[in-house]
């Protein structure tokens, strides 16, 4: 998430001050990301250093000084807005990590730790569920990141449906082994065909 960027949208409104930026970060994001007053003075003086924005005070000072966008702050949002996201290389997944190490951990029941954590991942879909029903009409951040929050889980629990079919069409394994057929590729040529995908 950027902090930077976030606070340049709320100033492309007009001039704030650095606790109103705070405020309208946290309401403007449904609360779910809460801001540390300090986190905001620090990156404003950073923005200011790096003339995208610029303040009634010299030093940056000071909860009531106020902060403007500049025209070279303008077009950094407007990069950043149209910026696609960044995809490539494939994020360090911690679960897709922990499913790859457990194929050769001896006793682990790959099935068993697939639906284990399916299990928690359809408990959290159906809280998020619940929640979505309380979501008021005029609620409209809450509900975009709740729904962004549920396709996210969906997409997870769908990769680990898909982990689980694939891993049951494969000869069972022996103690401390990946699945027969799973030998690995080497590293740099797994690294090569992944960084070859373009989204």
């Amino acid at each position: 998430m950027s902090i930077r960027h976030a606070l340049l949208a709320l100033l492309s409104e007009g001039p704030k001050y650095g606790l109103q930026l705070r405020q309208e970060f946290e309401s403007r994001t449904g609360e779910v990301w809460p801001l540390n007053v300090g986190q905001v003075y620090t990156t404003l003086q950073r923005l200011e250093r790096d003339g995208l924005v610029e303040s009634e005070d010299a030093d940056g000072a000071g909860p009531q000084n106020v902060f403007t966008i500049t025209p070279t702050g303008s077009d950094e949002l407007d990069k950043w807005l149209r910026m696609p996201p960044d995809v490539v290389p494939p994020p360090r997944d911690e679960l897709v990590i922990k499913v790859l190490v457990a194929m050769r951990v001896p006793g682990v029941d790959l099935p068993e730790l697939l639906q284990s954590h399916r299990r928690h991942l359809v408990q959290v879909m159906q809280e998020y569920t619940r929640l979505k029903s309380e979501i008021t009409e005029g609620e409209v951040e809450v509900s975009l990141v709740v729904d962004a929050e549920l396709f996210r889980i969906e997409a997870i629990v769908r990769w680990l449906d898909t982990t689980d079919a694939r891993l049951k069409r494969l000869p069972a394994r022996t103690a401390g082994t990946a699945p027969a057929g799973t030998a690995p590729m080497s590293a740099p040529r797994v690294g090569r065909r992944i960084a070859g995908v373009r989204r």
